[in-house]
């Protein structure tokens, strides 16, 4: 019985404590923690959008190396004129000798080497990753490729089966270092050097005067070289305040934080900041705190002591007349006489009341004093109605919390601020999957270049080799004019729609079925007088895992890619192949993203309230440019508010798990009184009745070892003497009425 008593004041004490240490941690500055934490995500995209960019290009200039079709007669003049028309961004390039570093062919600008060990840069297995040099001024990105050619034969009667050594050159290009990509009205994007400099700035609309703040750039590298490797990598500052607005700003490291990356070495930091309004009303939620912790830890005790003296005190008395009662059952002499002579008092009401009333009968009866009698039916409320009465009590407190007290407002609790950051962040996810497809169906236009002119095994390898490059792509598969496939590699193809596309672009494949088929596809170029290749437009099925690794970002919430008719075809949680969106207000958001006839439309962001409480989202057209452009997809993001450092949010997320704690905890405590005590005491006042009333057979078992077991044990030691005093009375009935256990008693 003492431990659901106990029980439930302990855990409802410690509920008032935990309401009152989360609710009192609860603080606003004059920027809110929710809007630092944004800007230091943008700035982790923006940072992140920098690296698949280098990376990007990284890789295309080691992958034009590869395929360059290098023979033994090779001239350096040649190769560099093929690989350097193969690249349109580069602003100078060099062909090395990479065991002597000998200039072998240049073109365009000079290429800064000073401080590069060409021999040892060379010498390595692994992918060289790109350097930053400076160079008429400017700092530019070196990227590097190696390149293997068989030796030239010089002596014409030289042994044709002697093997010769190979010879191996470094390509060296040079490029201008990628800006970075700024979104949000206001925003000033920087990208930062390790000792602070401004490589590339770049504005999105108006900055504001606030913004202008000399020392964030410091900051920033500084904070980025007190960073571990092993960490995320980014953070937020907080810069100057001019009137009634502050900056904001986010920094992040451009080098891989997942494992190593062409941009490790760099130093780059990407800076982000962005004046935004300051809030002038303090948050202090300590007083509603104290109050609610105290109102429930008064609620507790008073609870816990109408429990003891409605429920413990009463039973506990019971269980020692009871008690009382068996040993005068079972002993002789004076001491018999001595337990039953006391009238058992009738303590509680209820079941209680009943077994006490019952208790007084049995007594009299082993005293002789009267017979069985039938003890009136149960009058007033029993005990479950005091567990009833604990478990609203308890509701009394906690069905506020949950619904009435510190209900955020959905449309004023999320400030504008984060409205805009979820918008800036859904934009940025947008132009990261927009670089991925166009990415995909760049490379893939230029794996069209190699197949007219050779043989189908050779095409057939170009297919391989393009997949194998290239691990987004699923299936890679080659259509006639009638729309057959004539050559593949990779997967079985998932595309249901059976069409020839002219021209370029992405689109998708099938419209059903438990994976959509997002593709890219490019026309087969056709050459005069080279035989034509095994099919005319080339189709590159993506792997729709690798979109979605694209669109998980913290806390940016769940990220869906949508077709023109609201279908998704791509997301960051769980879903099923060109369902609709879970919520129709995020369908709404994604019609609204919509411009007028011919344009792309434009990014919106707004607080749509949902069953589990506000949610920020957003949505963005996928592309205003390129080959996705016209496919009218978007990107839809829903993050709840309670995952946000919103103060209000915050408050009310916490004040309703208080009140569901109690409520729960509450109730499973009365719930443990009632199954240990209040029904056992219930089936003990059935029992102890039956015997009263003259029931001598029923064998009364104790079911736990417990009070309610004791006063079951006595009143089995009752029935035995009852049962035994009853046989002897019939025994001796013919030689005269037997005398009572009180004259019995007297004579002894």
């Amino acid at each position: 019985m003492r431990p659901p008593i106990a029980s439930l004041i302990a855990l409802l004490l410690v509920v008032a404590a935990l309401t009152m240490i989360s609710l009192n941690d609860i603080h606003a500055g004059r920027v809110p923690q929710a809007v630092s934490d944004g800007e230091q995500q943008i700035a982790a995209d923006t940072a992140l959008s920098m690296r698949t960019t280098i990376d990007a290009e990284a890789r295309t200039v080691r992958r034009t190396a590869n395929a360059y079709p290098a023979t033994s007669t090779s001239t350096p003049v040649t190769a560099f004129k093929g690989l350097a028309s193969a690249r349109k961004a580069i602003l100078g390039g060099v062909l090395l000798d990479a065991r002597t570093g000998k200039l072998l062919a240049a073109g365009g600008r000079t290429v800064q080497l000073a401080g590069v060990n060409v021999v040892k840069t060379a010498s390595g297995h692994g992918a060289i990753p790109p350097r930053l040099v400076t160079s008429g001024g400017t700092r530019q990105l070196l990227y590097f490729a190696r390149l293997t050619l068989p030796a030239q034969q010089d002596d014409a009667n030289q042994d044709q089966n002697q093997v010769l050594s190979q010879r191996r050159w470094l390509l060296v290009v040079s490029e201008a270092l990628p800006g970075p990509a700024v979104y949000g009205d206001g925003r000033t994007a920087q990208l930062l050097d390790a000792g602070g400099t401004a490589l590339a700035t770049a504005s999105h609309g108006t900055a504001s005067p606030a913004a202008a703040d000399s020392g964030l750039p410091s900051a920033a590298t500084s904070a980025a070289k007190e960073s571990a490797r092993d960490t995320d990598a980014s953070g937020s500052l907080l810069g100057a305040a001019t009137g009634s607005r502050r900056t904001v700003a986010g920094w992040a490291q451009v080098a891989s934080t997942t494992g190593p990356g062409d941009t490790d070495d760099l130093g780059l930091v990407v800076l982000t900041h962005h004046a935004v309004p300051a809030t002038t009303t303090a948050v202090d939620y300590s007083g509603f705190a104290l109050q609610a912790a105290g109102a429930l830890a008064v609620l507790a005790l008073l609870l816990g002591l109408a429990l003891h003296f409605f429920l413990q005190r009463p039973l506990l008395r019971l269980y020692l007349s009871a008690g009382r009662l068996a040993r005068g059952a079972t002993e002789d002499g004076p001491t018999a006489w001595e337990e039953l002579s006391r009238p058992v008092p009738v303590h509680g009401f209820g079941e209680l009341a009943r077994i006490g009333r019952a208790l007084e009968s049995l007594r009299r009866q082993l005293l002789g004093e009267s017979g069985p009698q039938e003890i009136p039916g149960r009058r007033g409320p029993g005990y479950r109605a005091l567990a009833v009465v604990g478990v609203l009590v308890v509701a009394c407190w906690t069905v506020p919390m949950i619904f009435v007290l510190n209900r955020a407002d959905t449309a004023t609790a999320v400030p504008a601020p984060v409205l805009a950051v979820q918008q800036t962040r859904t934009e940025i996810a947008s132009n990261r999957v927009r670089q991925s497809l166009d990415q995909l169906y760049t490379d893939l236009s230029n794996a069209t270049a190699s197949l007219p002119g050779t043989s189908r095994a050779a095409q057939a390898k170009v297919l391989r080799h393009t997949l194998a490059d290239h691990k987004q792509f699923r299936s890679l598969y080659l259509l006639d004019r009638s729309g057959g496939i004539t050559l593949r590699a990779g997967d079985t193809p998932l595309r249901t729609l059976v069409h020839v596309p002219d021209g370029g672009g992405i689109t998708t494949v099938n419209t059903s079925g438990r994976i959509p088929a997002i593709a890219a596809y490019a026309q087969v170029p056709t050459a005069k007088g080279k035989a034509p290749a095994a099919g005319v437009v080339l189709f590159g099925e993506i792997d729709v895992k690798a979109l979605n690794s694209i669109l998980t970002r913290p806390k940016l919430g769940s990220v869906w890619v949508t077709d023109d008719n609201d279908k998704v075809l791509a997301a960051s949680v769980g879903y099923r192949a060109f369902q609709s969106l879970p919520d129709s207000g995020l369908s709404r958001l994604a019609r609204a993203t919509q411009g007028a006839p011919g344009t792309a439309g434009t990014a919106i962001s707004r607080v749509l309230h949902t069953s589990s409480g506000p949610s920020v989202d957003a949505a963005a057209p996928l592309a205003q440019s390129g080959p996705t452009a016209r496919l009218g997809w978007h990107v839809v993001t829903a993050e709840p508010a309670a995952a946000l450092q919103i103060p209000a949010v915050q408050a009310e997320q916490r004040t309703m798990l208080a009140g569901i704690l109690s409520l729960t905890l509450g109730s499973a405590c009365m719930g443990w009184l009632y199954v240990v005590v209040i029904r056992p005491l219930r089936s003990v006042a059935v029992l102890v009745e039956r015997l009263a009333g003259g029931d001598r057979r029923t064998v009364l078992h104790p079911v736990n070892h417990d009070e309610i077991g004791s006063v079951t044990r006595s009143l089995e030691l009752m029935r035995q003497a009852l049962a035994e005093r009853d046989r002897a009375d019939r025994s001796s009935h013919a030689a005269g009425p037997s005398p009572s256990l009180r004259q019995t008693t007297l004579q002894r």
